[in-house]
């Protein structure tokens, strides 16, 4: 007899809880991890920043992932490649060559969470029907924030306690990424029995999923576009201060006060940015998709541009005045909540710029556009903040978000029906 279908609450939370884990850890943690190791400001944001490259081109291997194996397949197979990397990093911590060892390993674990993304995306359209698809997007959007949290509050909290109750930075960190992958075991275990088997997920070719043959003309009509200049300027403008701030922003809070920075406690930071700042960041996404939804993205593109932008004097404010901790992590969150609102109305308009029956590619060239915006500014600002300061270095960040805001005129589609969203 058939087995009953699997219902999706067995899945999709641990799924895009798994999903976000690692990117928030390469992405976000590592910036931490080599702090606390005494790598400097510049080597970290140029190293960590070339991290962000998997997701840069991941487009490029879509279709090996959707017709060779199942999606299935590439979940359970990706998910224990992930947790042996991140045993590989705990490890890496205290050997003498830790720098170049822990970076070969977020580097493979980087290529294998890009890989997951797809599959784990391209899973959930094979797993669920279009009403369960519609219904669990919110679901998914919150493990996948919960995962960060578990990252850069959770995680980052808890190393920082072991680093005083151990005496023993290195040491620390071993536990919290040993204890990062030991979680991640447990998540490969559950969805080797969990996930389903939908016919659907076949090793196959399938429609929709380009060959080598495809991949010309579906770069090509996106780059067709009206006002494609603008909309590729716009992409790789809106964030720059962010794309700068944010391999920045712990470095400044973790820098002792007679260097610029703020003298947090690894376990401050934590609090501060993955707990605080973070609930901030989720409450403005939300608050932005609300006020998208009510007014139009024409009408609010420029409130919220500016509210992404205009919370950077925040910093600004902090390098100069260096305040206690309890203001200091009310800025934090500001400029944070200012963030999760600007963020909204960016993914909005490249939902919009992802037309026609290659949507789902040409998303693909949006977000991946997205990540080279962000991977290029983040990997020069280390130097520049070392070689300016913090305080030039924010006024920097704060007048970087000008050339974004100038492209806005300049952008076509703003009047189109949003398209749902089909990852957090």
């Amino acid at each position: 007899m058939p087995r009953p279908p699997r219902s999706p609450w067995t899945f999709v939370p641990t799924l895009y809880f798994a999903e976000g884990v690692p990117y928030i850890l390469v992405n976000t943690v590592s910036v931490i991890l080599y702090k606390r190791l005494g790598v400097d400001n510049a080597a970290i944001a140029f190293w960590t920043s070339l991290l962000y490259l998997p997701w840069v081109v991941k487009m490029l291997w879509g279709p090996l992932v959707d017709l060779r194996a199942t999606k299935r397949g590439w979940i359970l197979t990706t998910q224990l490649a992930m947790a042996l990397c991140l045993a590989g990093i705990a490890a890496a911590v205290r050997l003498p060559a830790f720098f170049a060892v822990s970076l070969a390993a977020f580097t493979l674990a980087a290529f294998v969470s890009a890989t997951h993304d797809i599959a784990a995306d391209g899973f959930y359209l094979y797993a669920l029907d279009d009403h369960q698809q519609a219904w669990f997007v919110g679901v998914r959007t919150l493990f996948y924030r919960a995962a960060m949290i578990f990252g850069s509050g959770l995680l980052v909290t808890v190393a920082g306690r072991l680093e005083i109750s151990l005496g023993d930075v290195p040491l620390a960190w071993t536990f919290a990424f040993g204890g990062a992958a030991a979680v991640y075991g447990v998540l490969r275990a559950w969805h080797g029995f969990a996930l389903p088997r939908p016919d659907t997920d076949a090793p196959r070719a399938r429609a929709g999923a380009p060959g080598r043959a495809g991949w010309r003309p579906i770069f090509a009509s996106w780059f067709r576009q009206p006002r494609v200049v603008a909309i590729v300027a716009f992409i790789l403008l809106y964030r720059l201060g962010e794309s700068m701030l944010l391999k920045l922003a712990t470095p400044f809070l973790l820098d002792g006060r007679e260097t610029g920075g703020l003298g947090f406690t690894t376990a401050q930071v934590g609090l501060a940015y993955g707990t605080v700042g973070l609930g901030c960041l989720i409450v403005g996404g939300v608050a932005g998709g609300w006020l998208i939804a009510r007014f139009g993205l024409r009408r609010m593109l420029w409130p919220l541009a500016l509210t992404l932008n205009v919370p950077h004097a925040a910093y600004l404010y902090m390098a100069h005045a260096q305040p206690a901790p309890t203001l200091a992590f009310a800025l934090v969150a500001v400029e944070q909540l200012g963030y999760g609102l600007g963020f909204t109305a960016f993914m909005v308009y490249l939902m919009r710029v992802s037309r026609g029956e290659h949507r789902t590619s040409h998303y693909a060239i949006a977000t991946g556009l997205m990540a080279l915006g962000m991977m290029l500014p983040g990997m020069v600002s280390g130097a520049i903040q070392e070689a300016i300061g913090y305080r030039a270095f924010f006024l920097l960040v704060l007048l970087a978000g000008l050339p974004g805001l100038a492209v806005l005129p300049l952008l076509p589609h703003l009047d189109d029906e949003p398209a749902p969203a089909r990852r957090p």
